[in-house]
This record gives structure tokens, C-alpha cells and sequence, in this order.
């Protein structure tokens, strides 16, 4: 149920460009939320761009969103585009927005309201028309109230927000996930597993899933990897 209103939340949101923030724990499915949204979205037919916030260094982060002019720095030996002149016209998913530095969420802030950015070491404005959703495992609200994340910003990323469930909080979908990964991992592994045992079974629904369905996905395939006989114990 929880997914299903999910999707109807995302059919509802895709045809606009409401700025979007998903929330939910790693593993959750947030950046395939985000990739529902652009599929069923007026930019579907336009780029998709990811960007990782958090696996990023913060000296190359602000390159790497907003580009540079050839000569800006050492080693600039080229003009280069960044992400959001990448995604122009279609969608851009800032995950791990938590983990952006302060002195970078001012910038963000100026890509969204006034649809403009400025690469280092320009002097101009580059009007963008991008589409933003932005992903997080952090509590953004709070993050705010101590000072490590803008309280504008996050009032601008929140217009509309996603809240996925931990798999823990949804034990139907445990076996219904496991099957259809099951089948996925036989094709790719050429193997021919019929099920699970019923021993399996009761361990995995009353498994906590800390790592979600990104656990349950990779706990299948290894299992199929190391396991003789027709069920998976």
C-alpha cells in the first residue's frame, strides 16, 4: 500500500516542475523514485543527470555542478559545462543533499529560483531551465535548526516531499521484491532456482533489513552465486 501511494504521489507531481525532496534511509529506492518522476514527467525526452553530493569532494563539487572557463584554475586548460548546463531542459537529482557544503547551497539556491548559474571563473549568468529533486537520508529540518544546512534552502527543496518507508515497515513487499530479484538474478547468473524454503522465508520477513531493498537485492545475488540445488535455505 505504502508504494502504491507513492506512485500515485509521483503521477501527480510528474507533470509539473514542483521542486522535490525525497526522504528515506539508504537503500529505499530514491533515486528510482527520481528517475519515475523524470519518466512521467514533459522532460522525459530530455536529459537525466545524477549527481552525488556526498561521494564528491568539496574542492571539485562546485566544478563539478556549475563548470569552469578555460584558465579559472590551475589545470583549466578547457571550458567545461557542468551538471546543470547538462541537464538543461530535462531533470537533475542532487542525492545526498545533505552532505552539501553551506558555502555551495547558496548557489543551489539561485539555480532554482532564478533558473541561472555562473561557472567558476565567468562573468556571466547562464540561464538554465532545469527541473530539481533532490535526495536525502539526513533530516534536513533539524540539519537546519543547528546551522549545517540554509533554512531558505530547505524551504525551497521542500515544496513537495517524498517520504519512502523502510522495508522493515512494509514486510509484504519482502517476498513479493525477493521473487522478481530472483528471477532477475537467474537470468544474469544462468541458474535455475525455483523458490525459496520455507525456512527462508520466515527469516527474511522477520529480518530487520537495515540496508533495505539494496540488501535484499544483494543478499539474493550472493546467495544465487554460492548455492547448490533448486531452493534458496
Amino acid at each position: 500500500r505504502a508504494i502504491v501511494e507513492i506512485k500515485d504521489t509521483v503521477a501527480k507531481l510528474a507533470k509539473t516542475d514542483a521542486t522535490i525532496l525525497i526522504m528515506g534511509e539508504t537503500g529505499t529506492g530514491k533515486e528510482l523514485v527520481s528517475k519515475l518522476i523524470h519518466c512521467e514527467s514533459l522532460r522525459a525526452e530530455k536529459p537525466f543527470v545524477v549527481v552525488s553530493c556526498g561521494a564528491i569532494p568539496d574542492t571539485l563539487l562546485e566544478s563539478e555542478l556549475f563548470g569552469y572557463e578555460k584558465g579559472a584554475f590551475t589545470g583549466a586548460y578547457r571550458q567545461r559545462e557542468g551538471k546543470f548546463e547538462l541537464a538543461n531542459g530535462g531533470t537533475i537529482l542532487l542525492d545526498e543533499i545533505g552532505e552539501l557544503p553551506l558555502h555551495l547551497q547558496a548557489k543551489i539556491l539561485r539555480a532554482i529560483e532564478h533558473k541561472e548559474i555562473d561557472r567558476i571563473g565567468g562573468g556571466k549568468q547562464i540561464k538554465v531551465d532545469v527541473r530539481v529533486i533532490t535526495a536525502t537520508n539526513h533530516d534536513l529540518e533539524e540539519e537546519s535548526k543547528k546551522g549545517n544546512f540554509r533554512k531558505d534552502l530547505f524551504y525551497r527543496l521542500s515544496v513537495v516531499t517524498i517520504n519512502l518507508p523502510p522495508l522493515r515497515e512494509r514486510p509484504e513487499d519482502i517476498m513479493a521484491l525477493s521473487e522478481f530479484y530472483l528471477e532477475k538474478m537467474n537470468q544474469r547468473y544462468h541458474r535455475k532456482f525455483l523458490g525459496f524454503t520455507k525456512s527462508a522465508i520466515e527469516v527474511m520477513v522477520n529480518h530487520t533489513w537495515p540496508g533495505n531493498v539494496r540488501e535484499l537485492i544483494h543478499r539474493i545475488e550472493r546467495a544465487v552465486i554460492m548455492t547448490a540445488g533448486s531452493y534458496l535455505d
